[in-house]
């Protein structure tokens, strides 16, 4: 009989529970479809008496993360402590080091140390699989690293965090603004009590820079993601995208060509006909563009003990078959290294939003700014006064260089007619 798969887990989360619970739920099934058992033998977590719903009391319990690379009984080490260093990063370098292989949910370690683990792992011929780091339980990376392997990936793009999701189709379809959304989510328990990594986008950007890198073959760069948040969404904002038939959303795009590999998160107006308008609640979707494949769509829970306990189990048991194979779709040395692509030359459409003083010459001024960087205004939408005497002025250009459109708000700097700084967010094309 083949022996069982045995693993140490690090981290006992919500998770770290679901990877147990899943285990003891389906854990016949997922013998029959791994070839053999998976079971865990060794856990570590900060508290070893919380109770977290699941009997630990059968495990080997190690005060140290980084001691179950020693562990003797365990073939792999399971991490779901979480942060980009400290003993997240010392457990997987001890555990590749040990000759064991290594699964995670760890986006921001993936996104900033993932080349390193992946030299490491493939050195040894160990596996590095990372499934449950982007979009929780929805299956993308192995999508685009088994599924569209044959295929050149033009483009890829999505909506990467839940927690932004739920803020900005809340918002939407309450009309409540965005603080008030957030204090709920914060409630609920979709958002952090500090919400910064979500609301201003580097969990997503975390999530992206892992995409990119499979899809483009090209080392990862986070580094060079350029990264805005929802952080100054407005009420307002969601009416007007919906009035000219569009939906908010924050999104992920990265595309790779001669000019450098582009990558950004970003708020976006996203047409009513695109599928990616119709997501709602923390679900995450990605949108690939293969070039015999066409346009593959990946949607499903992004979050939660369940789906990324899933994803996590489908990694092990991928392990458990002997299917290992490169972290990034191809060797770590075959990786390219690609130059940032300058966003300046992108062109596209434009909503601005302004928040200007009700007195005559303001639209002039505007438009004024708009005419001498050469960007012509599609619409333009004027509400009343509020009660502080501000107006709304919401402005949709044609399309244009990205760089004429900094250089008209540019020229807008320091003007007296503007109140607060002006909201830009581009318009998703096809």
């Amino acid at each position: 009989m083949t022996e069982p798969l045995r693993i140490a887990l690090a981290g006992l989360g919500t998770v770290g529970a679901g990877v147990i619970r899943l285990l003891d739920t389906n854990g016949e099934l997922i013998a029959r479809r791994a070839g053999r058992a998976i079971q865990v033998v060794a856990v570590s977590a900060r508290d070893r008496s919380k109770d977290r719903g699941v009997d630990i009391g059968r495990f080997d319990w190690i005060d140290d993360p980084a001691g179950l690379a020693r562990h003797a009984q365990a073939d792999v080490v399971v991490e779901l402590i979480g942060g980009s260093d400290g003993p997240a990063l010392a457990l997987a370098r001890a555990t590749l080091g040990a000759g064991k292989s290594l699964v995670t949910a760890n986006k921001a370690m993936i996104a900033h140390h993932g080349l390193e683990l992946a030299r490491a792992a493939e050195s040894g011929k160990l596996a590095l699989k990372f499934e449950a780091a982007v979009a929780g339980g929805v299956p993308v990376i192995k999508g685009l690293r088994e599924g569209a392997a044959a295929n050149v990936i033009g483009r890829i793009y999505g909506i990467l965090n839940g927690t932004c999701n739920f803020i900005l189709s809340k918002m939407e379809a309450e009309g409540r603004d965005f603080a008030d959304i957030l204090s709920e989510a914060q409630r609920l328990g979709y958002a952090e009590a500090d919400p910064g990594f979500d609301i201003d986008g580097v969990d997503a950007a975390h999530k992206l820079s892992i995409l990119a890198s499979i899809a483009f073959g090209t080392q990862p760069a986070f580094g060079d993601v350029a990264i805005g948040g929802i952080r100054h969404v407005i009420a307002a904002d969601i009416a007007e995208a919906a009035a000219l038939g569009y939906r908010i959303r924050l999104l992920g795009i990265a595309d790779s060509s001669a000019q450098g590999l582009f990558q950004r998160v970003h708020p976006h107006l996203v047409p009513l006909s695109h599928p990616l308008a119709h997501v709602t609640g923390s679900t995450n979707a990605v949108v690939a563009e293969g070039n015999f494949a066409g346009r593959l769509l990946f949607q499903g829970a992004g979050a939660g003990d369940g789906p990324t306990a899933s994803a996590v189990v489908a990694d092990l048991i991928d392990i458990a078959r002997g299917e290992f194979g490169p972290p990034y779709a191809m060797p770590a040395d075959a990786l390219a290294a690609q130059a940032p692509a300058e966003s300046g030359v992108r062109r596209g459409r434009a909503y601005l939003r302004f928040t200007v003083a009700d007195k005559v010459g303001v639209l002039a001024e505007i438009a004024a700014a708009m005419r001498d960087a050469g960007v012509s205004i599609e619409s333009l939408i004027q509400r009343g006064a509020s009660a502080d005497g501000s107006v709304l002025v919401a402005i949709v250009t044609h399309e244009a260089p990205e760089r004429a459109v900094a250089q008209a708000l540019e020229r807008l700097r320091g003007s007296q007619a503007l109140a607060g700084e002006p909201m830009w967010m581009h318009i998703l094309g096809d």
